[in-house]
């Protein structure tokens, strides 16, 4: 017998339980502060204690996350778990505020909140930690400062580095995700507690964080290499630390992905990882489909670490993959067609190095004579690639490539003989020249069709001035060619026969992406470029999936979703990309009714780099008898070549009227950005 057959014929999921739910529990803090908690406990916990798992994240467990905290309490509370929902300090109902993502302060607390739950009379003493995002952050985090009572943590869709794998600079260029994601951070610090939990002390509460906030995006913005700032909390940089067994999941269309073969390979404590076809979200509610039945996994995971029985998970694949045959943007709605595949070990010995040479007549398994291809400077590229984290598949799937391709400098094979699967990042290594001192280098990677569609594989970004690394990046001097590796973001894919690889290569890539200060003419050197892909062994047998799927899982999908315009008739003939959307919700365990507003436009005049103009404001309101609060932020980014311009702002409303409204206006100067 197999160890897979030996898994799923010995361990089952355990009967499910009555459960009960406290709607919100005060934890103490060592400095007097109280965090608040919703609990989920099985039946019988006080007679027979049980593990715990925590999450611990600052988007308000009251509402905001109620509904996804409900399910996810339910399904491992029935299966003999206590859960706890812990809004972060200074997030929610909790006490304290909060001044940034990820400081020590947040790190310091979790390991108090781990303890408090190790110590509960209905508890056996020990605690797992599960998050999906800032949840999964701060799992890691957390694990990397060893609590005593951490067992286990669970972690979906997150990194382990906070500077170039998180939401604010990609390949060291300067990300729309950083101010996207920064104007969502800046409404939730400054939401206010509920009355309801907190007394009328809320409105006290409510003004000392609004009376505390800083300029968030500044602060970011203020950091453009990788210093210690971003070093903090990026648990690369010491695996050791991190002592207990580590499950990571994340998905094809998810840019945290790059984290787990990272981690996989450098931890040395028990591990294993799946990733499948979804993007930034949980594999039960997996879109592009398909899903996966995730309870199922998760409580034999718990079951064996927290519980301590065998439960053949670790008798599998170290790392379980979806390997699509087509791409997602080729099959949406539909589930994307694939397997799923099984590696023992990471990095597997099933990969091998497969190069093509850039040549001026294509790519090919030879390099030809070297010779020098200018690409022009006023090419805008970026528009069928244009969100780093997709968060509407119907929106933000990667368009058809050819487009962008048109503006690119592209570099096709000859059709495939045999198909081709590869596992892993590509990277293309560039001998490349440039007329600035400050540039970039976007390369995609695409799969070309017999009707000559091109669909995007996989894509990576690198500011020029980082070649050598992110923490002291060095100007480009004119003129010089230099030899540079752009890695690629994790990819697994099946090339069809007799379809073709291409690659393109642009200066940059908006609006995924700032501009250079300055138009730049790149010069790249054919015949001494090459094209790397992991190429995965097709092997006669895969091991079998022991969890269930959920087909049609884009049915999720169908929910309202951010509108998204792109025109080009704009003022001064400018490309304007808008995306707005409205979703008002009513929470029936409260009363409590929740409207949230986004509002963000891009804009750009092809050729005017400092033309571009990133704008935003995010607002959400609380609203039932007695309780009406509202909270904003916005955010306008420009630049000169020598500056950025960066004007935030709050506001906050009760009952129809202005409380309270900050703006900052700072100059930053560009440092090699």
């Amino acid at each position: 017998m197999s160890d897979d057959d030996r898994a799923r014929n010995t361990w089952n999921l355990p009967p499910a339980r009555a459960i009960t739910v406290t709607e919100n529990q005060w934890i103490p803090l060592e400095d007097g502060t109280r965090l608040a908690a919703r609990l989920w406990m099985p039946e019988g916990a006080l007679r027979a204690p049980v593990p715990a798992v925590l999450e611990y994240i600052p988007y308000r467990k009251r509402d905001l996350t109620r509904a996804i905290d409900d399910v996810w309490g339910a399904q491992l509370a029935q299966y003999g778990f206590a859960y706890a929902r812990v809004d972060i300090r200074g997030t929610g109902d909790s006490e304290g505020v909060l001044l940034d993502e990820y400081l020590a302060q947040e790190q310091h607390d979790a390991a108090q909140v781990i303890a408090w739950l190790a110590g509960q009379p209905w508890s056996n003493g020990s605690v797992g930690m599960r998050g999906i995002s800032w949840g999964g952050f701060s799992a890691l985090q957390t694990a990397a400062t060893a609590p005593p009572a951490l067992k286990a943590a669970l972690v979906f869709c997150a990194s382990d580095n906070r500077f170039t794998d998180d939401a604010h600079y990609i390949g060291g260029a300067l990300g729309f995700c950083n101010f996207s994601w920064g104007n969502v951070f800046h409404n939730v610090m400054i939401g206010p507690p509920d009355p309801a939990i907190v007394g009328d002390r809320w409105n006290e509460m409510w003004l000392q964080r609004l009376h505390s906030m800083r300029p968030v995006l500044a602060n970011w913005l203020m950091h453009q290499h990788d210093d210690e700032f971003w070093q903090h909390g990026s648990t690369q940089k010491d695996y050791s630390q991190i002592k207990c067994p580590i499950y990571l999941v994340g998905g094809l269309h998810d840019t945290y992905n790059n984290a787990i073969p990272r981690l996989l390979e450098h931890l040395s404590v028990p591990r294993r990882a799946i990733i499948g076809p979804w993007a930034h979200t949980y594999p039960q509610f997996g879109v592009p489909g398909p899903g996966l039945d995730w309870v199922f996994e998760e409580v034999r995971w718990w079951d064996h670490w927290l519980n301590g029985r065998d439960t053949g998970i670790m008798h599998e694949p170290m790392l379980r993959v979806f390997m699509p045959e087509k791409t997602a943007a080729q099959s949406f709605p539909d589930d994307t067609p694939g397997r799923w595949i099984g590696e023992p070990k990471w990095p597997s010995s099933a990969i091998s190095h497969f190069e093509l040479s850039l040549n001026c007549d294509g790519l090919s398994a030879y390099p030809s004579e070297r010779e020098n291809v200018g690409y022009p400077a006023d090419s805008l590229v970026g528009l069928c690639t244009r969100e780093w984290l997709p968060s509407s598949m119907s929106e933000d799937l990667p368009l058809e490539q050819s487009p962008d391709d048109a503006n690119s400098f592209t570099l096709d094979s000859q059709p495939l003989t045999h198909e081709l699967e590869i596992l892993g990042n590509p990277c293309v290594e560039l001998c490349i020249s440039s007329d600035s001192p400050v540039a970039q280098s976007a390369v995609r990677l695409s799969e070309v069709d017999t009707e000559g569609k091109s669909w995007l594989i996989s894509y990576g970004l690198l500011n020029l001035t980082h070649r050598d690394g992110h923490e002291d990046p060095e100007p480009l001097s004119p003129g010089h060619f230099y030899d540079v590796t752009v890695k690629l973001n994790f990819v697994a894919h099946r090339f069809a026969k007799g379809n073709r690889i291409r690659i393109a290569i642009s200066e940059s890539l908006w609006p995924l992406v700032w501009p250079s200060p300055q138009p730049v003419r790149l010069t790249i050197a054919v015949g001494a470029s090459t094209l790397t892909l992991p190429r995965r062994a097709i092997p006669k047998f895969e091991p079998p999936m022991p969890i269930p799927e959920i087909r049609n899982s884009h049915i999720s999908a169908k929910a309202p979703l951010p509108a998204v315009s792109i025109s080009g008739s704009g003022r001064d003939g400018r490309i304007v990309l808008r995306r707005q959307s409205e979703n008002r919700r009513m929470i029936k365990d409260t009363g409590t009714e929740v409207a949230s507003r986004i509002d963000w436009s891009r804009e750009i005049k092809p050729g005017q780099p400092n033309s571009s103009r990133w704008h935003g404001t995010y607002a959400t309101s609380y609203k039932r008898d007695g309780w009406n609060a509202e909270v904003s932020a916005s955010f306008e980014l420009t630049s000169t070549s020598s500056h950025f311009h960066l004007t935030e702002s709050i506001r906050a409303n009760q009952d129809g009227k202005v409380i309270f409204e900050q703006t900052w206006e700072n100059n930053i100067p560009r440092d090699l950005l």
